[in-house]
Order: structure tokens, then C-alpha cells, then sequence
């Protein structure tokens, strides 16, 4: 249908950008109704049940009439139950007036990028990195500004490179630590770094701590906003989508400084008046309740890492670093002789395995696949076997 000038699109939804994942799983469930034995190694979801604790309690607040309209920011039990696990896990004191409860972990990112990135800003983003990130960069219009994340640097960032990009219109700087997609951890040496960075320059910094639970190997998570000047410079992202299992729930929540609470007021009620007010209920018996749901998780997510990463390692072409953090491996696949997009795509239609080309995440992953490990360890080695014969078929191409 031809659309007129008077009801033409707005020219900026030619900037915004997508998550890659949500149109590959499309393909996947299609290609699975025909039939096809797919195994999805793509989507960023743990495959375990929400807590039960969590569940009974949002059950028994819908009985109990939790069903009206929460406070724009939040129910005040959940907020402080924030408040206080942030001051607890995080090393830094908040205060429940700094708490934002938002619909998923995007909402902060939404309202961090429209309420301090002015058109013809730039904002340092992670490449490989979530591409929301980048899009609402684009969207708000201003530059995204990559920052390599290398294996070679064991998927941190190079911190004296950051430093290289950082100009008059730096804006803002976004972290990702655990980080979708490499599971690389930042070291506490690197954020003090990037902390004087952003002192100097007077950048706000946006941290992404939403995996900042699911560790491995004594790898140790700092939280950029604990160190020594960063408290009033940071917005701190977290939710409970990965760390409780809770994607389906879409609650994600802000820590900002005292400077930003009125513009997370403003934007909070000029797009979703509230969370729903039952999932919140829930949400407090997430942070206050018991914790073993979360605790084996990790023990099952890195007996699944180690199953993936000494799998792939033995496919000839294909090296795979091991991930400290999240649940992702990002292997590095360039000695099968294709890039990462037909390695994926020929993956999908060939071998019913379905993963993410590295470059659904930015440029650096041409040559990477992305593979969620959130799959129980009986697919985890089934995908592995269909792999690893698909590679041989390519060598013999």
C-alpha cells in the first residue's frame, strides 16, 4: 500500500536498529512447525522455571487485588528490597528514592539515552555489544562510537583504546559487565580505569550489570558505581529476566543519582505508568527470599559452559575462549573458511542448530557466532555432534 506524504513515516525509524535474536527464532520456529528438529542456541533465556516462592507470591497478589496501579517508580517493598540488595551485593549504599523499576532492562536504557543524548552526541558503545544500545543511539540521533571487545583481550576492552575515543561530544559511555555477548568480565584494575576516564572527561557512564550474578571460576563482579567518585555519575542497570529466570515477567530496574531521578520521573510516566503491580510482588520475594534456585542455576550454567567450550575447541576451525560470566560463547569460527553470518544461516537450514552471527552484535564479530549455552546439556551435545559434522562437510567443499 502506498502511503501518502500527509500520513508518510517518521524519518527517524529509518535509524532505529532490531535484536537480531527475535527475527532468527521466528525463522527457527518456522522451519520447526515443518517438522525440522531444531535445537535453539539462540536466545539470551534461562531454561529454568521462575522460583516457586516468586511465583506463589505474585499468585497470591493477584487474589489479593494487586491488580490497580503501582507507583510510577515502583512499590515502595520492592524499591527498598533493591535498595538494600544493591547496598549489600553491589558496594555501594542506595537509597530507595534512586530506585526505578522499569518494564524489562531496556526501559533504563531507553530513558538513560533520551534524557542525556542530545542529536550529534556520541555515546561509546560495546562492539560486540547489545545492539539496543546502538539503536537508541541512532534513534535519539546521535553516533554510536565502538569500542573493540577482543578475544585476543579476553573480551574486555582495551581501556587506553577507550580512552582514544573519547572526544568534546562524548556524551555517555555504556558497560556491559558480565557482557552479552562474550561472557567477558571486566577486571576490577579496567573499571578503576575507566573510571578516571570518565571523571576526566565528565561522562555519565551507563552500567549493565543485569548478569552480574552468574560467575565463574572466582571471577569477581565490580560494580563501576562502588568506586570512588562514580555514585553521581552512573546509572546502574540490573533486573530479574536473567539472575531469577523471570524474562516473561518484564522487570527491570535503575539505580540513578540523585541528579537524574526527576528525568527517570518524567520518562517512567510519560511511556508505561508503572510495572505491573502483582509482578512486583513477586519481585520483592525474588531478592528477599531464599536464593538456592539462583545458586544451582550457576552450578548447571558452567557445568553446560565447560560441556560447550571443550566441545566446540575440538571442532577443527573453531576456537572458543571461556567465558568468566552470562551464559554466551563466542567462538571464533574463521578457520572453517566462512564468516560468522553463513556459518550461522547454513547452521540453521543444514544442521537444525540455531545460533546468531557475530555480527548481529556489531563489526568485530565477523568472524564469531554467538551461542547461548541456556540449553539443557543432553541438546547442548546433540548441537555439538550436528556442528561438528557441518564443519567437516565444509572442509571437504
Amino acid at each position: 500500500m502506498t502511503i501518502s506524504s500527509a500520513r508518510r513515516i517518521a524519518a527517524r525509524m529509518e535509524t532505529i536498529g532490531t535484536e537480531g535474536a527475535f527475527a532468527v527464532s521466528a525463522r527457527a520456529r518456522a522451519l520447526e512447525a515443518q517438522g525440522r528438529p531444531m535445537i535453539h542456541l539462540q536466545i539470551g533465556e534461562p531454561d529454568f522455571d521462575t522460583p516457586a516462592h516468586v511465583r506463589e507470591a505474585a499468585k497470591r497478589a493477584l487474589d489479593e487485588g494487586a491488580t490497580h496501579y503501582a507507583p510510577f517508580s515502583g512499590i515502595p517493598e520492592l524499591r527498598k528490597a533493591i535498595a538494600d540488595d544493591v547496598t549489600a551485593r553491589k558496594g555501594f549504599s542506595a537509597d530507595p528514592s534512586q530506585v526505578f523499576v522499569t518494564v524489562g532492562g531496556k526501559g533504563v536504557m531507553l530513558y538513560a539515552i533520551l534524557g542525556l543524548v542530545d542529536p550529534g552526541d556520541e555515546v561509546i558503545v560495546p562492539d560486540p555489544g547489545y545492539p539496543i544500545y546502538e539503536s537508541l543511539t541512532r534513534f535519539v540521533g546521535a553516533k554510536p562510537i565502538p569500542i573493540p571487545i577482543r578475544m585476543e583481550h579476553e573480551f574486555r576492552l582495551d581501556v587506553e583504546e577507550l580512552a582514544s575515543l573519547i572526544t568534546p561530544r562524548t556524551r555517555l559511555l555504556i558497560i556491559n559487565s558480565p557482557a552479552n555477548p562474550t561472557g567477558g568480565v571486566l577486571t576490577r584494575a579496567d573499571l578503576e580505569r575507566i573510571a578516571e576516564l570518565a571523571q576526566e572527561h565528565d561522562l555519565w557512564v551507563m552500567a549493565d550489570e543485569i548478569y552480574g550474578r552468574i560467575l565463574y571460576d572466582g571471577a569477581e563482579h565490580v560494580s563501576i558505581a562502588s568506586l570512588p567518585g562514580m555514585a553521581e555519575r552512573t546509572i546502574l542497570l540490573d533486573g530479574f529476566s536473567k539472575t531469577f529466570a523471570m524474562t516473561g515477567w518484564r522487570l527491570g530496574y535503575a539505580v540513578v543519582p540523585e541528579a537524574l531521578k526527576e528525568v527517570y520521573s518524567e520518562l517512567v510516566i510519560n511511556t508505561i505508568s508503572c510495572a505491573p503491580t502483582f509482578a512486583q510482588v513477586g519481585a520483592v520475594q525474588a531478592l528477599v527470599g531464599p536464593q538456592d534456585d539462583v545458586e544451582a542455576m550457576v552450578v548447571e550454567f558452567k557445568a553446560r559452559r565447560d560441556l560447550i567450550v571443550n566441545g566446540l575447541n575440538e571442532i577443527e576451525g573453531i576456537r572458543c575462549a571461556t567465558p568468566l560470566g552470562a551464559f554466551y560463547a563466542f567462538p571464533d569460527i574463521s578457520g572453517t573458511g566462512v564468516t560468522g553470518a553463513e556459518f550461522a544461516e547454513r547452521l540453521l537450514t543444514e544442521a537444525d542448530v540455531c545460533v546468531l552471527a557475530g555480527t548481529a552484535f556489531g563489526g568485530v564479530g565477523t568472524d564469531h557466532i554467538r551461542i547461548s549455552y541456556a540449553n539443557s546439556r543432553e541438546n547442548l551435545t546433540e548441537a555439538l555432534g550436528r556442528m561438528g559434522r557441518f564443519v567437516a562437510g565444509l572442509g571437504r567443499g
